[in-house]
């Protein structure tokens, strides 16, 4: 006699798992049938294998219009240069879309949430969330999870979103498992019933599967701005309740669509029963070959699609498509006839344009040519051109977006100075006058400590609060003066950052501080670096070696106005940009913070610097527009400052 192998064992467990829910499934329809329910699940249904293609996208955060990619390919003399192409944009999305479900029999179309916030596409173009749901649209998903940042603006403003989403013939189902909306909530089930459900149902090769949605609790609760009264439950238990709801109507293939992040997402696969793939959103994680750094792309930081197992030790496939409308994850499934995952695999299709550039210019035919042979090699670059249709609904959002640009939205009657480094007095970015002040030559750039401290203000508003924030100099790309159009705001923080909130020790604050020092300081350093900061501030000597550089920090407690000397020990919650959050600018000890102690706020740095100055209480007369001014002497970050 053949003894089993393990791999037979295992197999036979999870066919054995399966095999008990359908037959009480099957018990509960004769039942459900003796009692006339028509809706009851025919035993007589034959199970049969199926092959499964999910195409997904999350956190496209409004990011509708196009953007350029930077990548490593190989010109037609064989050299690897970096050449610039057109990529992502939402067009581009439904192009994929389209063009990858092209002659497959059984495709899901799903997007793991964060469809807001990020670009004036978001608020600038019309409704709250207009343009996104328009360009949703495009592509008709099968199922929409809410992300945290489908809150920023309450529940009443998510309401009218979803309206939006449903306007048309789509009705893509949205949903969340894990949120119990307020009685007051515009959501709640008593005014806005079927408006988010746990789950849906989709049938394909006429086979039923279930979609749960997720959406990350605490964040959401904490930094986003539900209704007071709107909570949410933990992860695990509410995406099991919905699992085994799925299950009890027989349904053996489930999917959950996780906005809870992709280390969160394999912490709680090897807890749930009955889950077998998911698709996941929230951490803006790429996923895909090590070659993608080859080209620069990103670093992955796993594979596409990841095979893990669940708490039956069945096969479950997970997979996140980065973000802002840059990749359209394919994920392939096969189930047995059992309902049992037996393979997955996939492609991270990054999306992108078949025309290079080298400084700007075009490159010659020969020279696009390799370049796009290379692309082909890679497996992952995909040349897709914007879905024409979709391109046109884009279109009058775009205009309105332009319009805004060139809208003036401020004044500002005394220059703000740009000084990245106090004592440098950096020709060009300033005024003579302004490069004259001595203020300005003993504490730094008046418009850099704006940023930092309407980071502070808007954060602690709007996104669960924040006790310090980080803006490096270098990131601050000019002065304002006189009228201030929408344009000139987005050329003071051009590259297009999102917040990032990290809790941090007083130890890292100091450390913190002596990185953007050091990196100013050392030899051979920059003046981009220099930290200001937000609700912090510190006494500044150039000559001391590093780690000695700052010294008598004090932190402003928010609630008295009182400042009071930093904590080694206690926990400051610091709002930070996206490139200083990873270590860029050399800000080492914020890129060792764990990821349990970072979360992606999603909100852009100049969307952030614009609702700062649309609050500004002071008004100039006849036009009401915002009168900006520099912040109060006590609030700037550099004390004083010693070359």
């Amino acid at each position: 006699m053949r003894l089993k192998t393990e791999k037979e064992v295992r197999r036979g467990a999870r066919s054995s798992s399966r095999t008990r829910w359908l037959t009480m499934t099957w018990m509960a329809a004769s039942v459900l049938s003796a009692c006339g329910d028509d809706d009851a699940v025919d035993p007589g249904e034959q199970p049969a294998p199926l092959d499964l293609t999910i195409l997904h996208i999350n956190d496209h955060h409004s990011h509708l219009a196009g953007s350029s990619l930077e990548l490593n390919v190989t010109n037609a003399a064989g050299d690897t240069v970096a050449a610039e192409v057109e990529s992502s944009g939402f067009a581009r999305v439904t192009s994929a879309m389209k063009e990858l479900a092209a002659g497959k029999e059984n495709v899901l179309k799903l997007h793991a949430g964060d469809a807001l916030t990020g670009t004036l596409y978001f608020n600038r173009a019309g409704q709250i969330g207009e343009a996104d749901a328009a360009m949703m649209n495009t592509v008709c998903f099968d199922a929409f999870t809410l992300g945290n940042h489908e809150f920023d603006k309450g529940d009443t403003e998510l309401k009218r979103f979803i309206d939006r989403l449903h306007a048309g013939q789509c009705q893509t189902p949205v949903i969340s498992a894990n949120v119990q909306f307020g009685a007051g909530s515009a959501l709640h089930t008593s005014r806005a019933a079927g408006y988010v459900e746990p789950f849906t149902v989709v049938e394909r090769g006429g086979q039923k599967i279930g979609i749960v949605g997720l959406t990350i609790a605490g964040k959401t609760k904490e930094s986003s701005s539900p209704d007071a009264d709107t909570t949410f439950e933990a992860e695990v238990p509410a995406a099991q309740r919905a699992i085994d709801a799925l299950r009890a109507q027989g349904i053996n293939k489930i999917i959950v669509m996780s906005h809870i992040g992709y280390q969160l997402d394999r912490t709680i696969i090897p807890q749930l029963s009955g889950v077998d793939a998911v698709i996941g959103g929230d951490s803006h994680t790429l996923l895909g070959p090590a070659a993608m750094e080859t080209f620069n792309v990103g670093t992955p930081a796993g594979p596409y699609a990841e095979s893990l197992r669940n708490r039956d030790g069945e096969t479950v496939c997970l997979g996140q498509s980065w973000q802002y409308s840059q990749v359209v994850g394919e994920m392939t499934l096969r189930f047995d006839a059992e309902g049992v995952v037996t393979s997955c695999g996939g492609t991270p299709h990054v999306l992108i344009g078949n025309q290079f550039s080298v400084d700007g210019a075009p490159v010659s035919e020969s020279d696009n040519a390799a370049m796009l042979a290379s692309v082909a090699v890679s497996g992952f670059l995909r040349v897709t051109q914007p879905d024409a249709a979709a391109a046109q609904v884009l279109a009058p959002f775009q205009g309105r977006v332009d319009e805004y640009s060139r809208t003036v939205v401020a004044t500002a009657d005394d220059e703000l100075c740009n000084r990245r480094v106090p004592g440098n007095t950096e020709p060009g970015r300033s005024s003579v006058s302004c490069n004259a002040l001595g203020e300005v030559h003993s504490r730094g750039g008046d418009i850099q400590q704006l940023v930092a401290q309407a980071y502070l203000e808007v954060a602690n508003a709007d996104y669960g609060g924040a006790d310090i924030t980080l803006q490096s100099a270098g990131g601050v790309r000019r002065p304002l003066q006189g009228p201030v159009t929408a344009a000139d705001v987005i050329e003071v923080l051009p590259f297009g950052n999102m917040l990032f909130r990290l809790d941090v020790t007083g130890t890292e604050v100091k450390s913190m501080i002596e990185d953007g020092l050091h990196a100013t300081f050392r030899e051979g350093g920059t003046t981009g670096p220099y930290p200001y900061t937000g609700g912090l501030r510190f006494d500044v000597n150039a000559a001391q070696a590093r780690g000695q550089r700052a010294s008598n920090l004090e932190v402003l407690d928010q609630t008295t106005g009182q400042w009071n000397a930093l904590q080694p020990t206690a926990i400051y919650r610091l709002f930070v940009l996206s490139f200083n959050a990873m270590g860029g600018d050399g800000y080492v000890t914020l890129a060792n913070v764990p990821a349990e102690r970072r979360s992606d706020i999603g909100v852009l740095d100049a969307d952030v610097l614009q609702t700062y100055i649309d609050r500004q209480a002071e008004r100039e007369p006849g036009t009401n527009l915002p009168v900006l001014r520099k912040v109060d002497a006590s609030l700037y970050s550099t004390k004083s400052f010693v070359e």
